[in-house]
């Protein structure tokens, strides 16, 4: 026993010895050359330097290269972290329990998502509907695509009968899709494979063939992609995708970034929505019970967010958000369907309203401060009742086709894994499902809502999460993680990768920003354009009440966020570096005067404008891009970029221009590291493993540059020296 004590205090010493020498040669870390050129751009009389400019060309040798060579340098300081494996096997744990979803009816059978514990990707499961679950065999299985599950399921879609299904597959994480398409009682592949479809549904016609939209694709690196000409078309099964029928778009008149295709359940209309920005839409429709027939406009201005959710015969049930921010159904006839035939069905509320139909009746989730309440109308718009759900928290998934009695829907919340219950329609009677068996117990935990003030006065509210009994004292390693664009709500979920840190003392923090759409339209709208500022005064208000509230502090806070929430990470070191210790940008939109100029990102201007909208926009913009404003001499946060080499809707060299800005100025000791991952886009798609990987360096990162040793119980355990 004396040995075995013995043997532990020297591997312990040795931990922090080891665990010193890195931290005192991250003070002295070399980065790989990045070279700088002389490009330089012009905005309305101002001349802006791009000396990273080349790193745009994702595909060039040169950029492989610089790649590699960062990879090196982040992964030769990760893999030196004494407790990254440990991390990684805590996460192996926790994530390897059966997770399994909501069951779906196609045709004779009834469907589920099911994933084993590890598997890469989930696999689709099936059994007659009329024979016991027990009885369900694999229908689809993803992990079978490619050896390393870097290939997988973008979407599945059925037939009207059931009997033929689609099924897109995203290669390396890209938006660019293949489309299969198999008979579903023999899963046997029935004809060719569909290429380049991107941002697409698959909406079947019937059981003769089915509706999708693309872009032309792109001749070499995906800058040079036009994404301005979204197109759908037809494709009528055993013909060539060559002979596929353009059925809108590729016209001057019908020029548009994104349009959407689908058919109404009774297959009678085809429905187009089509818009140029992430906000906003024109709508069309047209009746495929009549041979010849024309679409008929329903909205021709992008001005309002409108879509048709159900009809009974020529009669329309709409959402939108017209004359009603938090928006509201209407009802008009298919003949004359314009506006001002609109009859109001469930009015506005103050409360922002997503609607979805199942068994004949529409059941409404509002979100009350960022919670989830559903109510049951009838289709003459008579509340039925209110739904009783399991707790507080995010309720989803209340949809089924009108002739089911029952539909499956899921709840959670940020300290409860997702469960499934069924529902009676006629009843309102709710029953746990399934409720996964993982090795977390909710009791351990607690969330709670808090409201606190931003810059200008406006109230925002936080979920505050965390282990039972911490102490407030300001040492809590803390998770800042928001979002704050595109009508994007966040909304209460548990996650793995949260359990893990909460598990080990962490507390995790998401406050609902503007520009989100937690509040309806007005609250997107003020975090977008020349209000984009309020956003990260929005997330440094959140900072700066964890540290009032002794949550946190400086020392220990580190802020996260991806995509719009990697720009917003980015705003907010630049702006307030003293802020956090570690920062955690994730595919983000960094370079903002030319965001615009890359792949779909036209498509982003109703959230933030562009760089040659005006001279105004101009330099409100370059005020906050995070490119443009990291500083030479000034001491940044630990900071840990992470994106994916084949990231084709936020490019990399947005994340690759930013972190070489960084290192090339970092003035203090923090080491500025970028980890980019090969074969992999914008995160959906990624498999486990690689999540698992990634989650752990972040995590190894984030606690070591707190100060960590090793991988803390609780929040206050920590070996100084």
């Amino acid at each position: 026993m004396k040995n075995l004590t013995l043997m532990f205090c020297f591997a312990s010493f040795g931990t922090i010895l080891q665990a010193q020498t890195i931290r005192e040669n991250s003070s002295k870390m070399t980065y790989p050359e990045t070279k700088k050129v002389d490009t330089v751009d012009t905005y309305f009389g101002t001349e802006v330097p791009d000396p990273y400019r080349w790193l745009e060309d994702d595909r060039s040798a040169e950029t492989e290269a610089w790649v590699k060579a960062e990879n090196k340098t982040t992964f030769g300081y990760l893999d030196k972290i004494p407790f990254k494996e440990e991390i990684k096997k805590k996460l192996e744990k926790i994530w390897n329990y059966e997770k399994i979803g909501a069951p779906f009816k196609e045709g004779d059978y009834t469907y589920f998502y099911k994933n084993d514990g590890l598997q890469n990707q989930y696999v689709i499961y099936r059994y007659k509907t009329t024979e016991d679950p027990a009885t369900a065999t694999v229908f689809l299985d993803p992990n079978s695509f490619s050896e390393d599950g870097t290939v997988s399921l973008g979407g599945l879609s059925f037939s009207k009968d059931g009997s033929l299904a689609a099924y897109s597959i995203s290669e390396g994480g890209s938006d660019w899709r293949k489309v299969l398409v198999m008979n579903a009682e023999t899963k046997e592949i029935t004809e060719d494979t569909l290429v380049d479809v991107k941002f697409s549904g698959i909406s079947w016609k019937e059981n003769d063939g089915f509706y999708y939209s693309s872009y032309d694709k792109p001749q070499g690196s995906e800058l040079s992609a036009k994404t301005d000409q979204h197109k759908v078309y037809y494709h009528k099964l055993n013909s060539a995708q060559k002979s596929d029928e353009l059925i809108f778009g590729g016209t001057a008149a019908q020029k548009h970034r994104y349009i959407g295709a689908g058919t109404t359940e009774d297959n009678k209309y085809l429905i187009v929505s089509a818009s140029n920005a992430t906000s906003g839409n024109k709508l069309f429709i047209k009746d495929l019970s009549k041979a010849g027939s024309s679409f008929i406009t329903i909205l021709d201005n992008e001005h309002t967010n409108t879509s048709i959710i159900e009809n009974v015969g020529s009669k329309l049930f709409l959402v939108t958000d017209k004359d009603a921010p938090n928006k509201k159904i209407v009802t008009v006839d298919a003949s004359n369907p314009t506006p001002e035939n609109w009859v109001d069905l469930i009015p506005e509320t103050k409360n922002v309203l997503s609607p979805s139909t199942a068994g004949g009746y529409f059941f409404t989730e509002y979100m009350v401060d960022a919670v989830s309440q559903i109510k049951q109308y009838d289709y003459d718009g008579k509340l039925v009742r209110e739904v009783e759900l399991p707790g507080i928290g995010s309720a989803g998934g209340f949809g089924a086709k009108k002739e089911e009695t029952e539909l499956y829907y899921s709840f959670t919340n940020y300290t409860t894994p997702g469960s499934i219950y069924k529902y009676d329609i006629a009843s309102g009677k709710s029953e746990l499902f399934r409720k996964p068996a993982i090795d977390f117990n909710p009791e351990n935990f607690e969330s709670k809502q808090v409201f606190y003030t931003s810059k200008d006065g406006t109230k925002v509210p936080m979920i505050i999460t965390y282990k039972k009994g911490i102490e407030l004292n300001g040492k809590n390693p803390t998770i800042l993680y928001a979002y704050g664009g595109f009508n994007i709500s966040l909304t209460p979920s548990f996650s793995i990768t949260n359990a893990i840190w909460m598990e080990m003392g962490g507390v995790y923090a998401v406050p609902n920003l503007r520009g989100g759409g937690e509040y309806g339209k007005e609250w997107h709208d003020a975090g977008t354009k020349m209000q984009k500022q309020n956003v990260f005064d929005d997330f440094i208000a959140a900072a700066e009440y964890l540290t009032a509230e002794n949550y946190t502090s400086s020392d220990y806070l580190a802020i996260r966020g991806g995509s719009n929430g990697g720009l917003l990470v980015g705003a907010t070191m630049t702006q307030r570096p003293d802020l956090m210790k570690v920062a955690l940008p994730a595919v983000g939109v960094m370079d903002m005067l030319r965001y615009h100029t890359f792949t779909a990102g036209a498509g982003w201007s109703y959230d933030y404008g562009t760089s040659e909208d005006s001279k105004e926009m101009f330099e409100y913009i370059k005020g906050y891009s995070p490119v443009h404003n990291v500083k030479a001499g000034a001491k940044y946060p630990a900071t840990l970029v992470t994106t994916g080499d084949h990231d084709d809707r936020v490019v990399p060299a947005h994340s690759f221009k930013f972190a070489a800005e960084l290192q090339e100025k970092q003035a203090g000791d923090a080491p500025v590291l970028i980890r980019i991952e090969t074969d992999a886009g914008h995160g959906a798609g990624t498999p486990v493993s690689k999540q698992i990987e990634q989650t752990a360096d972040i995590f190894a990162f984030t606690l070591y540059n707190m100060g960590f040793d090793k991988v803390p119980s609780k929040a206050q355990e920590k070996i100084k020296g």
